[in-house]
This record gives C-alpha cells, sequence and structure tokens, in this order.
C-alpha cells in the first residue's frame, strides 16, 4: 500500500511556502532590529529635499530582482549560505556600533549589508553575482551624515559662486563675489545651501548609477557616466547661478525667489538628465551602435522573456535556524540598548551664567526657532562678552546635550563656519597646556574665517564627559566607548569667536581667545558635567 504522504503532491508546496514566510520573517525581523534608524532615515527623506528620491531606491531596487528573478535559486548547501550568515553578522556588529555611538549613517549602512547577507544567505554567492548591482543601489536612499554634508555644501557654494560669476562677467555684467554672496552692485545674491547643488547632484548620482548599470559598454565607460554626475552637476548648478544673477541684474531680486528659482531648478536638473543622456548616447556610437536617443536605458529583453520565467522554490538550509537565532536577538537587543535611559548629570542651566567674567561684560544673545528645531540640543548659551577700557570683544557659544542618541548629538561647527560671505583661509588644531578643565590640558580647533577685509578668529572644541576633543569623529568614538561603560552620552559643544582688526596681529586675537578661555574655564565645570558627577534623581 503506498503511503499518502509520499503521493500528495501539495506537501512540497507547502514546505516551501514556509520556508518562503521564513525568509520574509527574516527580513521584518532585520526591520525591526534597525527601526530607530530606519525611521531617522525616512524622515530625512521627507524633510530634507536633496533625498526625497529616497523612496524610489528600494522599490528600483526590488524591481530590477523581480525581472531577474527567473536567475535566481534558493540554496539548500549550507557551505554556499556560510558567507551570507557572516555578512548579516557583520553587519548586526556595526548597527550596535552605531547605535551605541549615534553614528546613524553607520547604522544605515549596516542594515544595507545585512539585507545583502540575507539576501546571500538565501540564494548563494552565485545569485549575488547576478543582484550584486542591484542592492548596492540601495547605498542611494542613505543620507550623508550633517557634518559631510555641511563641508560638501558649503565647498559646492563656493566653486558654484565662482563659475556663476564667471558666467555672468561673460555676458559683459560687472558683478563682484566676496565668499559666496554675489555683489551686482544694486543687488546682491547669496549662494546658500539650497543653491549648492546638492539638490541636484544625489537624485543625479542615482540615476547615473542605473545608466552605468544598464548600458551596454566597456567598464571605463559605465565608470565615467556614473562618475560625470558630479562635474555636470557643478557646471548646470553654476550656470543656473550665473542666468539667475543676469535675470536679477534686469529685472530685480524677484528673478531669484519663489515659482521662477524653483522652476529654474527644474529646468536644470532636466538639462543635467539630458546630458547624461547625451554622453551615453555618443559611447553607444564609439562602440559602433547606433542607437535611437529614446533607446539608451530600455530594460534588456532578455530579463523579461516570458517564456523563461520560471519562480525561484525556497528550500530549507541548515543555516536558517542559526540566522533566525542571531535576528530574533538582534531584534530584541536593538530595541532595548534604544529604550535604555542614560545617566543624566545634575548641572546648573546656561541662563545662570555669569555675566561677568574677571571684567568681561556680557549680553545674552538668543537662536532662532529653526536654528533650535536643527540642532535639538538640551540647553546653550550664546553671550557676547565686551571689556569696557579695550573695547574687545568675545561670542562664547555653547551647546550641551544631555544624552547624545536616537539621532541627537552635537553639531561640529566645521561646516557651518563657512557662510555668508566667510571662507575658512586657516584650520588647525591648538594646545593649550597650561589651562586644564576636569584635570585635562586643552586642546582647540584653531580657524580663521575672511569675508573682504574682515576677518575673524574661531576657537571650538568638544567638552565630552570630562574630555577635551578636537576631533568629530573621536567624540562619536568615546560616546561609543562611555555608553558601555557609564550609560553616558551627555558632552557640549564650545565655541569662541573674536574679530580681528585690518591691522591686528593674529598673535593679539589669539592672547585675546586664550586670556579668555583662562577666565571662562573654572565656571565651565557647573555647566558641563566632568568625570566625576551627580546622578539627576527621578
Amino acid at each position: 500500500m503506498t503511503s499518502s504522504i509520499h503521493s500528495n503532491p501539495l506537501l512540497p508546496l507547502k514546505k516551501s511556502s514556509l520556508y518562503l514566510v521564513f525568509w520574509v520573517m527574516a527580513l521584518l525581523l532585520l526591520v525591526i532590529a534597525f527601526k530607530s534608524s530606519l525611521e531617522i532615515m525616512v524622515k530625512v527623506w521627507i524633510d530634507v529635499e536633496e533625498y526625497g528620491h529616497g523612496f524610489f531606491i528600494p522599490v528600483i531596487t526590488g524591481y530590477f530582482l523581480w525581472l531577474r528573478r527567473s536567475e535566481l535559486v534558493f540554496t539548500d548547501a549550507f557551505k554556499t549560505a556560510l558567507p551570507g550568515l557572516l555578512m548579516v553578522s557583520v553587519g548586526l556588529i556595526l548597527g550596535l556600533l552605531g547605535g551605541l555611538s549615534t553614528i546613524k549613517t553607520l547604522e544605515q549602512y549596516a542594515f544595507i549589508l545585512s539585507v545583502t547577507g540575507l539576501f546571500t544567505a538565501a540564494f548563494g554567492v552565485k545569485s549575488l553575482r547576478i543582484a550584486g548591482m542591484p542592492l548596492l543601489f540601495l547605498i542611494f536612499m542613505v543620507p550623508f551624515p550633517n557634518f559631510i554634508l555641511n563641508n560638501l555644501s558649503a565647498k559646492l557654494q563656493l566653486i558654484s559662486s565662482w563659475l556663476g560669476v564667471e558666467f555672468i562677467r561673460a555676458c559683459d555684467i560687472m558683478v563682484f563675489l566676496e565668499g559666496n554672496v554675489i555683489d551686482l552692485g544694486t543687488y546682491k545674491l547669496q549662494v546658500v545651501d539650497a543653491c549648492s547643488g546638492l539638490r541636484y547632484l544625489f537624485p543625479l548620482a542615482s540615476l547615473s548609477y542605473l545608466c552605468a548599470y544598464l548600458f551596454k559598454g566597456s567598464f571605463w565607460q559605465k565608470l565615467l557616466i556614473f562618475l560625470s554626475s558630479m562635474p555636470l552637476t557643478i557646471f548646470m548648478n553654476s550656470f543656473r547661478i550665473g542666468v539667475i544673477g543676469i535675470l536679477v541684474d534686469n529685472w530685480g531680486t524677484e528673478m531669484a525667489e519663489g515659482f521662477l528659482h524653483d522652476f529654474e531648478g527644474w529646468v536644470v536638473f532636466i538639462l543635467c538628465m539630458a546630458l547624461l543622456f547625451v554622453e551615453m548616447w555618443l559611447f553607444a556610437i564609439l562602440n559602433g551602435k547606433k542607437l535611437a536617443f529614446s533607446e539608451l536605458v530600455l530594460i534588456p529583453s532578455e530579463w523579461s522573456d516570458e517564456s523563461e520565467r520560471t519562480k525561484p522554490v525556497p528550500v530549507f538550509n541548515k543555516v536558517m535556524p542559526v540566522l533566525a537565532v542571531f535576528l530574533l536577538v538582534s531584534a530584541v537587543g536593538f530595541n532595548l540598548i534604544q529604550e535604555r535611559d542614560d545617566v543624566i548629570p545634575v548641572r546648573k542651566a546656561f541662563v545662570q551664567f555669569p555675566a561677568n567674567l574677571n571684567g568681561w561684560q556680557g549680553r545674552n544673545e538668543s537662536l532662532a526657532p529653526e536654528y533650535l528645531k536643527e540642532l535639538k540640543l538640551t540647553d546653550y548659551a550664546i553671550i557676547n562678552y565686551t571689556k569696557p577700557e579695550t573695547f574687545q570683544t568675545v561670542n562664547f557659544y555653547s551647546a550641551y546635550y544631555q544624552a547624545q542618541r536616537r539621532g541627537v548629538a552635537v553639531h561640529s561647527p566645521k561646516g557651518c563656519l563657512p557662510g555668508g560671505g566667510w571662507e575658512m583661509t586657516q584650520f588647525g588644531q591648538l594646545a593649550l597646556p597650561e589651562l586644564q578643565l576636569d584635570g585635562e590640558a586643552i586642546e582647540v580647533n584653531r580657524v580663521v574665517i575672511q569675508k573682504g577685509s574682515s576677518k575673524q578668529l574661531v576657537y571650538y572644541w568638544f567638552q565630552q564627559r570630562g574630555r577635551s576633543i578636537t576631533n568629530e569623529y573621536l567624540v562619536k568614538w568615546y560616546i561609543f566607548i562611555d555608553s558601555l561603560t557609564t550609560n553616558r552620552t551627555d558632552g557640549a559643544l564650545i565655541r569662541l569667536v573674536t574679530s580681528v582688526g585690518e591691522t591686528e596681529d593674529l598673535k593679539l586675537a589669539d592672547q585675546r581667545l586664550q586670556g579668555f578661555v583662562q577666565d571662562l574655564i573654572p565656571q565651565l565645570p557647573a555647566y558641563i558635567p566632568g568625570k566625576n558627577i551627580t546622578v539627576e534623581q527621578k
């Protein structure tokens, strides 16, 4: 008598469905583990125009994987799935490090690595070679960290301003450039962050990657197609700035505002796309292919041949139970870490900071609401100090964070100092061994910024749980270490600015700031807690 189990054709189908459910659940657990960083990433897509295209990236990746599904085969060999398990493990470790050090970008890249590992564990290395390029495309959905974005934006502003002014001068219009401020005489235009070109660069880089992937040419041609997005963006954005300058010179500042400003942006982006396609068309001609302009980025027909389509059938692999344990532990552990309350030190509020420092008379200032929303700080002080008898001035600014988690962390001034026409002309570190805070000698970042004949000297450093740090990457490292060992992530930025007279020697400005630091240091421990603290009672 034949067993009904062996004669039931639905049994393999039920098993494959269960295995498919496992991989879907594995992906869901991965999303739960990285929930905090993914939420922040989606918020950036919504709030920051430069990354509005982020919503489309996973959809496009999924579409390309779906087109090539007939080439993908689930692996049932532990050996071929093991590289995927290792990739998931590394991704989870990097995600943990990113979460503890508040480097959300590291968490987000770790998520992509983990997703790639999950794919490799399911389909094996052979299938990864097929799906590698679409999976790599996911990198374009991750926003750059703010300190990198700000630095890049500042540099692009200056480059675009210079090229834009050269274009205006080529049209025989008198114009003067001061940093990122274009002076047309009657009107002044400032090339701000929104005009830096980043709004075009990130979407165009994503598009150029897809074009390079789909283009049937040599590797060097594909590489040039992708790399061309940066010079194309800079050139066309500079052209846009030049056109706006000419329009403003002839018809007034309304040409640089509202609908016209936004419309010009869309036109420039479309022109960038057209130039990218022209580049591909020229490469196609060079390769001896006579293609119509509309055929440059068609989906290859062999990917979507209806007659050859087969569905990959999920099968059991011994890596699956190990992977399930890893993901379950990570999903629970990551969320417990996110929900853990930091140790909050007792401190004085900056509103009590003394207005008189050894002869320095202070006047309090305040930050605009839009800056407070961006900085997400716990407390801050902006005080302009003056010595009445000498008329010397020093601006003191400190931003304090009682916990640097969940995307909230101290912002580096390095990317914010250039702006409003100011350029960074000197940058370096300066040790002040004779000045100590919480038992450690102070080292500061020393920056000279200039706009025309105006010059300012800036000192800034990060005061983090008893350490004086000049490097923003070290700040992240010590947040990671201290979050593990002391459950503390509090810290502050301290920035001092003084104007330098046209005939004044920079050495005198250095002496002024160093003298002010000497008067400032005794006051700081009460407002910025050091190593030894009193814990806030709840």
